[in-house]
């Protein structure tokens, strides 16, 4: 397949790379940890993914590897490994429809999934208006899946805790990981970096006051 042109792969690494600095100034994504991607093409599904190895606080725009849609580098000349959970990316991009999708290892996100392996209940917070839900009369819950190597594994445990949006209720755009971390995502970098932001803080606030 014809790759992307230059342009659009440095500036998708430009877009993640800040993104990445911000999440690493919260301590979301220490030393190595958590992953970045956004969309680049839809069909067939590409996408710029952080890649593997690299301390996340000093990324650039260069520092992105293309994956097909089962998370397999892209570029021959490219030799750089995608992030272990590239494969995840690209599916949720693919199921949801999202141009973005961030991973980060979020303290209290790891804490909530391990208290509440079912899921995280939550309800009545004027947050929850920022992933698209009600703030009062509505009980959201952000799923939790357990953790696993295979992304192929993963994908299949995302499939089944998804909802995707209705008329009458919108998805929950993100997701926890046991003992791992969490993701969200959204049509763009902005609406996922927002989803991740007030869906961290949600869950802080439940680890804190439950």
């Amino acid at each position: 397949m014809t790759l992307p042109h230059p342009d659009r792969v440095r500036a998708a690494g430009a877009a993640l790379a800040a993104e990445a600095s911000r999440f690493s100034g919260y301590g979301w994504m220490r030393g190595t940890s958590g992953n970045l991607s956004v969309v680049i093409e839809r069909d067939p599904l590409v996408l710029a993914v952080t890649a593997s190895g690299l301390d996340k606080s000093e990324l650039t725009d260069r520092d992105v590897v293309l994956i097909d849609e089962a998370g397999n580098a892209l570029d021959p000349d490219d030799t750089r490994p995608p992030s272990a959970e590239a494969g995840l990316h690209a599916h949720i991009a693919a199921r949801t429809g999202a141009g973005a999708v961030f991973h980060v290892h979020a303290f209290d996100a790891v804490v909530a999934g391990h208290r509440w392996p079912e899921g995280v209940e939550i309800r009545d917070m004027e947050m929850l208006k920022g992933i698209g839900h009600l703030a009062h009369g509505e009980t959201v819950t952000v799923p939790v899946i357990a953790n696993d190597q295979d992304m192929r594994v993963e994908a299949a445990r995302f499939d089944e805790v998804y909802v995707p949006s209705t008329a009458e209720v919108p998805e929950v755009p993100a997701l926890i990981v046991a003992s791992h971390g969490m993701y969200a995502w959204g049509v763009d970098v902005a609406a996922a970096r927002r989803h991740l932001e007030i869906a961290e803080w949600l869950l802080r606030f439940a680890v804190a006051t439950r």
